[in-house]
């Protein structure tokens, strides 16, 4: 695997992020061998000063040298800085776009093992860590070393023995370091959960603030949330206690390395071995190469740390993608499942041998106990997720061959929990067709009886609806969900309990209009009302992820199965007065 390539898959960087960050090194390692040329000036003025006066001659030249040293360290650190900050910053946005466009490609069964709170710190907290990562730790450890390596290699042409006694301490300390790897990713991955722990409990608790007011329990669901933010707390104190016993120890050897040179340098002059000059040299080299070893212990710590970071990027980065062909091949929009199984979960079978066809310009209904399927069903056809056996196709072409987004412009989905944007009317409407001029929109809205309301609002159309739609009722979020399906007018359309938040005029009303949406289109509903399948074309039963039954809801009432039952429990229901 080229270079490159592994730094893509440690630290979660785009092609051009890798490179940039070699480059980066390479600055760094430049930009330290030029911070060691005053040391090479203070021994040749040294050397000078020994050997007698300073010819005026040599004065100018030393000045010269100066001047041209000074220079070329501002040179070099603002091409550190721009190979490490400038670069790290386009990489970071660059990052997250890479994030996004991945999460929008891979299947929807990767965010059911993932919850919101755990994506949120992936794509922010940790990828503020790895920009962390790229910009300082990773360049300015890898050029330390390969720096300090190049310095000692040259410092053998003086004296062998007064390099071992300056480097026999940086493996030492480095050991100490990489020996706690395996400690430090125990503790940071148990920091990471208790995080995520916390801000599950803090959204869980914004979500849910509603229903905790009612019952009383807002002060009990605060002390479990404090206990989550101590926990946070206190763990993040061991974390830190941790890494400085490593790293403090490590540095503390580290600087023995100067006693170590200077009681050799003092032997090695007392018999002759060295002059002053290579003592003086050695000790002027050791203070300013140990400098940059420690500050890259603590980054080799940080690199460690951020470990837990990068697999949790890489994951997301790594997993398989749904792709499939650009190119539509349908012949008319049938769906057909045949003998279909699926299980988000290895061990968890959801469905088994499912087949049935819904056909286009007919109604198909899904029904059947909770639990049975019919949601994954409806998703399946769609291929939010893909099946595990069976084909599932749309007009005879295998829909897990298609790219998804191309595969979807032939749906209008109509979901039951419904999804806003903190937008305008006209534009939570417009996400049915993004290029659907105002009239297009407006057209759409009055079929799904939008006008009603919208019409009293301060500014109409344009006005904002607030985060998820809080400023609408339930009913008015489901019929700009509807308008936007009216919008799209695409051939297959699904529905699940696309009505269950209306009332019972508006339902109505609405069904209406839903009955001049679907001529001619496919149309596959879930419906838990059996009142809104009396008039379908064909029902499907779904009981423990199998096909119960099937036919008419005529056909299905005579024959006295699940669906009878089903409707006259629901009757009874309706029928129900209270005491």
């Amino acid at each position: 695997m080229k270079l490159t390539e592994k730094l893509k898959h440690k630290y979660a960087l785009s092609d051009t992020g890798a490179k940039g960050m070699i480059r980066a090194v390479a600055a760094v390692t430049v930009s330290n061998i030029v911070l060691m040329l005053p040391v090479w000036l203070l021994y040749m003025l040294v050397s000078f000063l020994l050997d007698g006066e300073l010819p005026r001659e040599k004065l100018g030249l030393f000045i010269a040298g100066i001047a041209g040293v000074l220079i070329l360290i501002a040179a070099a650190t603002l091409v550190q800085y721009r190979a490490t900050f400038f670069s790290t910053y386009v990489e970071s946005g660059v990052r997250r776009r890479t994030l996004a466009e991945k999460l929008r490609k891979i299947p929807l069964s990767f965010f059911g093992k993932k919850d919101l709170a755990d994506l949120t710190n992936t794509i922010m907290s940790d990828c503020a860590t790895i920009e962390t990562a790229s910009s300082h730790w990773i360049p300015e450890l890898v050029g330390s070393l390969i720096s300090t390596t190049i310095v000692v290699i040259s410092l053998f042409f003086f004296n062998w023995k007064m390099v071992i006694a300056a480097v026999w301490v940086m493996p030492a300390a480095f050991i100490i370091v990489l020996s706690s790897k395996k400690v430090m990713n125990m503790v940071h991955e148990k920091t990471m959960q208790y995080k995520l722990d916390c801000l599950d409990g803090i959204q869980e608790g914004l979500e849910t603030l509603r229903d905790l007011r009612s019952y009383n329990m807002t002060e009990t669901y605060t002390e479990g949330l404090n206990r989550k933010i101590k926990a946070v707390e206190k763990h993040a104190i061991v974390a830190e206690f941790s890494n400085a016993a490593f790293v403090c120890s490590a540095q503390m050897v580290l600087k023995l390395g100067m006693g170590t040179v200077a009681v050799a340098g003092s032997t090695l002059l007392i018999s002759g071995e060295i002059d002053v000059l290579t003592f003086f040299m050695f000790l002027l080299v050791v203070t300013r190469m140990y400098e940059p070893m420690l500050i890259a212990l603590q980054n080799l710590s940080a690199m460690i740390s951020a470990d837990v970071c990068c697999r949790r990027m890489d994951e997301i980065l790594s997993h398989e993608e749904q792709t499939g062909s650009e190119t539509l091949t349908n012949k008319g929009c049938d769906i057909t499942f045949d003998h279909v199984a699926f299980s988000y979960k290895d061990g968890e079978q959801v469905l088994s041998d499912v087949s049935f066809t819904a056909k286009q310009g007919e109604v198909t209904a899904l029904i059947g106990p909770s639990g049975g399927g019919k949601t994954t069903v409806s998703r399946l056809a769609a291929r939010f997720w893909d099946n595990d056996s069976g084909i599932i196709t749309v007009g005879g072409m295998n829909v897990s061959e298609v790219d998804p987004e191309k595969l979807l412009s032939l749906y209008s989905i109509v979901f039951q929990d419904v999804t806003l944007f903190n937008n305008t009317v006209m534009e939570n409407i417009r996400i049915g067709k993004k290029d659907a001029t105002d009239e297009e929109v407006i057209a759409a809205a009055r079929l799904a009886h939008c006008e009603e309301f919208v019409e009293k609002m301060p500014d109409k159309w344009n006005s904002m609806i607030g985060e998820n739609g809080s400023e609408l009722s339930g009913g008015e979020r489901q019929r700009i969900s509807i308008a936007r399906a009216f919008l799209k007018d695409a051939p297959i359309i699904l529905m699940d309990e696309a009505t269950a938040s209306l009332d019972v005029d508006n339902e109505s009303l609405i069904q209406e209009s839903i009955s001049k949406l679907i001529r001619s289109k496919t149309v596959l509903i879930i419906a838990h009302r059996m009142r809104t399948v009396d008039g379908v074309d064909k029902i499907v039963v779904l009981k423990d992820g199998r096909v119960a039954e099937t036919g008419t809801p005529a056909e299905l009432k005579k024959a006295g199965g699940i669906y009878k039952h089903m409707a006259d429990m629901q009757l009874s229901s309706e029928q129900w007065k209270y005491q």
